[in-house]
């Protein structure tokens, strides 16, 4: 009974102890994009624009870490499917759900703009679940992905990179480029169609982009 006990007090945390240095960065990853999502609620309290200039350079750096523990599980040959399963997480958080926070606290926030939003982040999330089913019949004999099917999701980055400028020149809320439309009483800019495009490249089989 005494050894089942300092059995169950050593398996606290030990979750925690299997980590891998891989793990650690992509748990970065992730942090990265929550802060991010965090600064974007509060600049809708507290505009001050330093909050979404933080908020748009913690992105690139979830991109830096998201690379980064690739190469590092690759380099100590530290590959499993938690952290296979971890990554897709820690993606959908900094790559799906922060760049549509970012959009909504910019100003797209028509009913139709949240739907299309919300389509997005589906598409993200079923983007990266494909992806973890079919890795092992796209990868060669080394264990490396030829190519994705769909674009990455990271290609959401460019969509933060066009908020960045259209915030840097004051043109975001009801300036934001395109304009906006009225259906039915619902709102919708023009602009959030780059997302459903987004979404649906991210979703698409026949579109295949090799990986560097």
């Amino acid at each position: 009974m005494a050894q089942a006990a300092a059995k169950n007090r050593t398996g606290h945390f030990s979750m925690l102890r299997d980590y891998r240095a891989a793990d650690l960065l992509t748990l970065a990853n992730a942090a990265s994009g929550m802060a991010a999502v965090f600064l974007i609620m509060s600049y809708l309290t507290n505009p001050d624009h330093w909050r979404v200039y933080l908020s748009l350079a913690l992105l690139p750096v979830a991109l830096f870490f998201d690379i980064s523990d690739g190469r590092v599980a690759r380099r100590r040959g530290e590959h499993s499917l938690f952290g296979q399963e971890l990554d897709s997480l820690a993606d959908i958080v900094s790559f799906g759900v922060a760049p549509a926070v970012l959009a909504y606290g910019l100003g797209l926030r028509g009913v139709l703009d949240v739907i299309i939003l919300i389509f997005f982040v589906a598409c993200g999330i079923s983007r990266l679940a494909r992806y973890n089913v079919t890795v092992g019949q796209l990868s060669d004999s080394t264990g490396k992905v030829k190519y994705f099917e769909g674009t990455p999701i990271p290609s959401s980055l460019t969509l933060v990179a066009l908020m960045a400028g259209c915030f840097y020149l004051d043109r975001s809320g009801d300036s934001l480029p395109f304009g906006s439309w009225n259906l039915a009483g619902a709102a919708l800019h023009l602009f959030t169609l780059l997302f459903f495009l987004n979404g649906c490249t991210m979703i698409s089989k026949t579109l295949r982009i090799p990986k560097l």
